[in-house]
Order: structure tokens, then sequence, then C-alpha cells
């Protein structure tokens, strides 16, 4: 194969313009995109999850992307999935002789790929689940901390029902051997001055909130999706929830909704920090250096 094992990843934290970067990217070297995004993947959640389409055209050419709209959001996803179509999607995209590039800002699925989880199916409504869901998220906390030491990091894990999920997966595959595709990685990290990626995370959020997204939750909620299921799709739909029951007006939505995606990028940037701690080797790259990462691939594919 024309790049046999390789590779890219592009992690950061929100509003850092990873795709944009990733299909400038994927246009030079032939690639295409592999998302690693834990709501993109669901069917009508554009605006609120950021699936920025355009993005992904590059001089009037549609950089091909993977993982993007695949389940209703009525379904189940979860970490065993993406690692099973992130396989499939890695092969197929060797197959053709191109370059896969995979990009998003999901800690754990990022992790998944980069420190090599093997995951069995998990069964989330077993006796187990429904146990776990009789504790509290400390007491929830105290077990994941005890179990898999690929799944410690809580800093990802904001609601509850998401810290019993990550419990489940790690009981099921705590003694399971490594993963046996071999990748040959070359990662990259984007960042910018906190104050920038405030700036950005703010007026993209003004753009969003007029461009529909309100009312995308709306629909979510007359397609049948309840007010507590909004909670595990994230902040965007857990916020936007609270104002259309009326808990919140307009303008404190908005401030609170700034506030909760700040101090969620820099989640993020923790968790990409312990991963570095943990051996995976990323080259940081601030104001998305491009003409420096594309002297690394060149580099790496030859």
């Amino acid at each position: 194969m024309k790049f046999s094992n390789k590779l890219i990843t592009i992690l950061g934290p929100t509003a850092v313009g990873k795709t944009k970067f990733a299909a400038q990217l994927a246009y030079h070297f032939d690639g295409e995109i592999i998302s690693a995004d834990s709501r993109q993947v669901y069917i009508g959640m554009d605006i609120g999850t950021g699936k920025d389409y355009e993005d992904y055209i590059i001089n009037d050419k549609k950089i091909p992307s993977h993982l993007l709209d695949l389940v209703k959001p009525h379904c189940e996803f979860n970490l065993y999935l993406f690692t099973q179509l992130f396989k499939r999607s890695y092969k197929e995209i060797l197959e053709k002789e191109k370059l896969p590039f995979l990009v998003g800002g999901t800690g754990m699925y990022l992790s998944s790929v980069l420190q090599k989880y093997t995951l069995q199916k998990v069964d989330f409504n077993s006796p187990r689940a429904k146990e776990l869901a009789t504790l509290n998220v400390d007491e929830l906390i105290n077990i994941l901390q005890k179990t898999s030491h690929k799944l410690h990091n809580t800093t990802d894990l904001i609601e509850k029902e998401r810290i019993i999920r990550a419990i489940l997966i790690a009981e099921e595959n705590e003694d399971e051997p490594e993963e046996n595709l071999e990748i040959d990685h070359l990662v990259f990290g984007l960042f910018d001055e906190r104050e920038i990626i405030k700036d950005r995370i703010k007026n993209r959020l003004k753009i969003r909130l007029k461009s529909g997204m309100i009312e995308e939750v709306e629909q979510l909620l007359s397609s049948g999706i309840t007010h507590e299921k909004l909670n595990f799709f994230g902040l965007e739909y857990k916020f936007i929830s609270l104002y259309l029951k009326g808990e919140l007006n307009f303008n404190d939505m908005n401030q609170k909704l700034a506030s909760a995606i700040i101090q969620f990028s820099k989640r993020q940037m923790t968790w990409f920090r312990k991963m570095e701690k943990d051996g995976v080797k990323i080259n940081w790259l601030k104001n998305a250096d491009i003409e420096k990462a594309e002297i690394l691939i060149s580099n790496f594919i030859s």
C-alpha cells in the first residue's frame, strides 16, 4: 500500500480550527478524514456539534470524511462502536492508497486509537449498569479510578451516565490483550493563546445561535428526544434545553454556555497533556502552522 500503516492525527481544544487545518493537509497529501468526535456521529445534530461542512471543501474539492452522520439521536453510540468503525474506515482509506487523517477533540476516542484500547461490546442495560446507577458521582469516579489505568482521566466525564459507561467499558475489557492493528502515528496538537480561544468560542456561539441552533434543539425535542437525553449530548444541548424549559433567560443561557465551553476546552487540554505523560508524542503547532506540518508529514511518509 502507498501509505502502509500510517496515520496522521490532529487534535486540540474546541474552536482551534482542527477540521479546516486537517482538510488543507488532506488536500495536499491526497488524504481522507476520520472524525474523532463523539457527537458528530448523530444525524440531525449539525449546528450544536459543529459540523462545519464547508471546512471540508478546499479549492472546490470536497475532502472525503468518515464517521459523520452515522446514527439517529435515539440510537446508541459508544466507544466500542467508534473503535470498530475507525478500524474499518482506516483500512478502507489505506486500500484506496489515500493517507488517513484522524481529527477531533473527544479525548477518549483519540486515546482509544493512539493508546491502543482493545474493547469488547458492552451491555449498557445490564444488571451491573443498573447497580452503578444507584451510586452518586463521587462513588462512581472512585470505582473508575480503581479499574482500568487507561480510563483513569475523568476530565472528559461530565455527566453521571458517561462515568457509568466508562466503568462498564473498563470492567469488561480489563484483561484484554493489546490491539492487533499496528499503526505508525504522527500526532499534531493545535493550540493558541487562551484569550484568542475564548474570543473564538464566544464569537462562534453567537453565530451558531443566529444560525438556528435553538431551532435544531426544538426539532430534536419534537422528534421525541427528552430533555434528560439532551444533557447527555453535551453543553450546547444542555443549556439550550434549560432555556427552552424556561429555567434560563436567553442572556443567561448565552453567557453560561460560553463559560462552560471555555472550561471544557481547558479540560480537553488536560486530557491531551495526560496523553503526553502516558507516552503519546504530540507535535504542538501554534496558529495552525501548516508549513511545519507539511514538512513533518513529508518526512513521515517518505
